[in-house]
């Protein structure tokens, strides 16, 4: 058996039989990333030591007979915003590589003290500024299915990780697609959670009323555990939601009947790819004849969710990365005349060209005389995007699109092309913008390359997305589709 190509739920398993160690586990995960990280280049650092001594541990706590949580023992990865004591955290920026917090995020911190196993952080672009993983100040991550693609953003390490079966699950961050569009280009299972379901204090943040850390796993069944290791109030996120605890678990139920399904047209205009519409309609039909019904609905005002998006989080990037100013943390530039000098030298040499970009738009939106004409607009019109959703889930349990209008594009395809690559978040962003769980499942391959279907739920409803998820896996074997390397 290859243990790296199992589920984490199937690891579980074999860890409480004692038919496998915690310890074997770790260097059968450090193993394959030697032989084939150099390649993909999924990971910025790697915590080789301290995974050894945390395993050993584990199994120390299996030989005793102690209860152990789900995730325990298990090897994972965190995206590199995701703040590590003693570990670099450096959101794969100049500006931040050699910065070591003095504190875990509250998500490190819940998966700790569960006993997972964290093998490193994974490499994303600049700030979780991008689609496809190429924004990285350090290395350019390649899709584990073709390593001439790009495999998403802007948490593309963590799904290259994942997909590649360095490690059995990883946690990313999504602000306008950033877990679901990697986790479509890499065949597996993303959730971006209702916003405030799950902590972003230690997220270090690009736009904070959009950002939301969510799990990337090769099953649903796994995407359930993690969520149940991560989701829950935070006294120190004055984000994070109050209510009662779920497990996600029971969720798992390979049943659909009754479940009414609103399929969003507007997501399968212009620009999404015809094998892409059917491998989706595929799916719903198969959802269909399993007891579920769907008819079409309308989201009128989807068509400006990109404009809106990119105003509201360069705005929210340029208040939250003006701290990054080389006097209390990150990088300094060595050479300066003056306080002033010091700012835009350390800011220049320090940010890469897509962050600078944001930043400037940004900037522009909230400046006098623009503000009302931009920023205050765009709020204006997320209520009317939120309010779309609230109408079409008075009548529908969850809605259905694609995750991506394309399979993963190649590598340098849309670098020069800011606007074309901002349109790879066309079916995402809107979820962000209400605030609203989605979660991405593999549904086809278009000449060797997995796409998604995203399917779209009501606040705090991941329960049901999970169900309708299980469902549809069971009944395809999308998910267990593995990339030769």
């Amino acid at each position: 058996m290859d243990l790296l190509q199992c589920t984490a739920h199937e690891i579980r398993d074999l860890l409480r039989k004692k038919e496998v160690s915690s310890k074997e586990l770790t260097e059968a995960a450090l193993d394959r990333i030697d032989k084939v990280d150099g390649t993909l280049k999924a990971f910025l650092h790697i915590s080789r030591e301290s995974a050894l001594t945390w395993a050993e541990e584990v199994d120390k706590r299996f030989s005793e007979g102690q209860e152990m949580s789900d995730l325990a023992g298990i090897p994972m990865a965190l995206k590199d915003n995701m703040c590590t004591e003693g570990l670099p955290t450096t959101c794969a920026s100049k500006i931040l590589q050699n910065f070591v917090p003095p504190y875990n995020a509250t998500v490190t911190e819940k998966l700790y003290q569960q006993k997972a196993i964290l093998m490193g952080k994974t490499n994303m672009d600049e700030f979780a500024m991008g689609s496809s993983t190429e924004n990285s100040a350090f290395s350019k991550t390649k899709n584990p299915w073709d390593i001439q693609r790009v495999p998403g953003g802007s948490s593309g390490g963590s799904a290259a990780a994942v997909a590649a079966g360095e490690v059995f699950y990883a946690l990313g961050s999504d602000t306008g697609g950033s877990i679901r569009q990697p986790a479509s280009f890499c065949g597996l299972i993303g959730l971006k959670p209702t916003y405030g379901l799950v902590s972003r204090y230690g997220l270090i943040a690009y736009a904070s009323s959009l950002d939301q850390i969510g799990p990337l796993t090769k099953d649903v069944e796994d995407c359930a555990l993690v969520l149940n290791g991560i989701a829950g109030h935070d006294s120190m996120d004055s984000t994070s939601a109050e209510g009662k605890a779920v497990d996600y678990r029971k969720a798992l139920i390979c049943d659909v009947k009754g479940l009414k399904i609103g399929i969003a047209k507007e997501y399968f205009g212009e620009g999404i790819e015809e094998g892409v519409k059917k491998s989706v309609y595929a799916a719903i039909e198969l959802l269909k004849s399993l007891g579920a019904t769907y008819e079409e609905v309308s989201l009128p005002h989807t068509q400006y969710a990109l404009p809106t998006y990119y105003i509201i989080a360069s705005s929210e990037c340029s208040s939250n990365l003006a701290r990054f100013d080389g006097i209390r943390y990150g990088y300094r530039t060595e050479s300066f005349d003056n306080l002033t000098d010091l700012f835009v030298k350390t800011r220049s040499e320090g940010f890469g060209e897509e962050v600078k970009r944001r930043i400037m738009l940004g900037t522009y939106a909230l400046s006098s005389g623009y503000y009302d004409a931009y920023y205050k607009k765009a709020l204006q019109v997320r209520t009317l995007i939120k309010q779309d959703f609230d109408k079409a889930f008075e009548k529908f349990d969850v809605l259905i699109a694609p995750t991506t209008p394309t399979p993963a594009f190649r590598l340098g395809e849309k670098t020069d092309d800011p606007l074309q690559m901002y349109m790879s978040d066309v079916c995402t962003v809107p979820i962000n913008i209400a605030g609203i769980p989605a979660i991405s499942v593999p549904c086809g391959f278009i000449e060797g390359m997995p796409i998604g279907m995203q399917i779209m739920g009501k606040h705090f409803d991941e329960s049901t997305l999970l169900r309708v998820a299980y469902t549809l896996e069971q009944h395809t074997a999308y998910h267990k589709e593995r990339p030769v390397l």
